[in-house]
């Protein structure tokens, strides 16, 4: 929903859009745009192990541009191996986030090797501990890197690094999450995410007239209505075609990248809807076949179209208040990475909350107690569990 304030008439009102450069802006827009959907369509026909590995390399490369919008050069030279500091904070995040996200999925992809399996389940048992130790050793390691000419510069780099790790990296990390959960749930909050981005820019930049918020003056209330209702209608369809396919709807349980099968559950398998006196008589679809998914895929929707626009207004003040116009220029016609990812992050989050909420069932299930007993048994306890259990079930066929 971009648009400019310089203006021509238009139906007697003021149209926002009128730069002689829009329609060039717009090209190289598109250009970029069709190429990142293009990529991604490839990955996620790669798979689940391929996305998580994309995910990783955009999380690097927004830490990097927000990591460079404080630092100083003249007070760098001074601090040398500082910025080897803030990467030392950011790892090991990563490894504490997706160690616990992925642990299961980790102990079932070598569970098949003896040595491996053994030492991988004593990594994730002591991993709280490892990850402290690795944090606590980057704090000592901060304390006596301090210089008496730049404390209130050390200190701010300190704080500005957890910020990162705290409403970037841990916020995008959900998105891991949501992939091994089923692709479904990563791929239709993100797609929704990229539609409205693309009708709100579209709606505002033909029909933009009235300005919606002072943080971000391009962005105009008919980009946004326009964006909104074409996302809800995009999320209940998409739903629909996306819930269609094993290849998004089943979970990983590992990190391999072979094909997938599974009983779908009832959230995808399509339920009878008959119209009758709600419709016209001349309506030609008295009957209607709709998956259960569709009707959480409005919330999604509903998410994408009103709420999550407000991490791009997050961006456009936090921008503001740097004096800069994007947070880099790695994506043509976007931005940097940090400017197209706003959005998705808070998506993200809400995405995995949902599915935890109303989706996930909430009793105990195989791979919750199997992921309790990777984490506090040894493997001597684990064999010595399975063995009882095998004499337990014996016993049962035997009776």
């Amino acid at each position: 929903s971009r648009v400019t304030t310089d203006g021509n008439k238009a139906n007697g009102q003021t149209l926002l859009v009128s730069d002689r450069n829009k329609y060039k802006s717009m090209l190289i827009r598109t250009y970029s745009t069709v190429w990142m959907i293009g990529g991604f369509a490839f990955l996620v026909y790669m798979g689940h192990l391929y996305i998580w590995a994309m995910v990783v390399v955009i999380q690097i490369f927004m830490a990097t541009e927000l990591f460079n919008l404080l630092r100083k050069s003249s007070e760098e030279k001074q601090l040398p191996g500082f910025r080897l500091l803030n990467w030392h904070f950011f790892f090991t995040a990563m490894l504490f986030t997706y160690g616990r996200f992925l642990s299961r999925e980790l102990v079932n992809t070598v569970s098949s090797d003896h040595l491996l399996y053994k030492l991988v389940s004593g990594l994730i048992k002591y991993q709280m501990f490892i990850c402290y130790f690795l944090y606590i050793s980057g704090f000592v390691w901060f304390i006596l890197t301090l210089k008496k000419k730049t404390y209130k510069y050390q200190f701010k780099q300190y704080a500005w690094t957890h910020m990162i790790l705290l409403t970037v990296f841990a916020q995008s990390s959900f998105t891991v999450a949501n992939i091994f959960e089923g692709m479904f749930w990563f791929l239709l909050p993100a797609s929704l995410i990229v539609i409205n981005d693309i009708a709100a820019y579209l709606f505002g930049f033909f029909l933009g007239r009235t300005p919606l918020i002072k943080l971000s003056p391009k962005k105009t209330w008919e980009g946004f209505i326009g964006a909104s209702v074409t996302t809800i209608i995009s999320a209940f369809l998409l739903a629909n075609v996306m819930g269609r396919f094993q290849w998004f709807t089943c979970p990983r349980k590992d990190l391999s990248t072979g094909w997938l099968q599974c009983d779908p559950g009832p959230m995808f398998k399509p339920e009878h809807y008959y119209l009758g006196d709600w419709v016209p008589h001349w309506f030609p679809w008295k009957d209607v076949f709709l998956m259960p998914v569709q009707w959480h895929a409005l919330a999604l929707g509903l998410f994408a179209s009103i709420i999550a626009p407000f991490g791009g207004f997050f961006a456009s003040g936090f921008k503001r208040a740097f004096k800069i116009k994007d947070f880099g220029d790695s994506i043509p016609g976007h931005g940097g990475i940090t400017d197209r990812m706003d959005c998705q992050m808070v998506m993200a989050v809400f995405a995995y909350i949902y599915h935890q909420s109303f989706i996930s069932p909430h009793n105990f299930s195989v791979d919750a107690i199997l992921d309790q007993i990777l984490r506090n048994l040894t493997y001597e306890e684990q064999r010595n569990l399975y063995e009882q259990l095998g004499e337990m079930l014996g016993n049962l066929c035997k009776a």
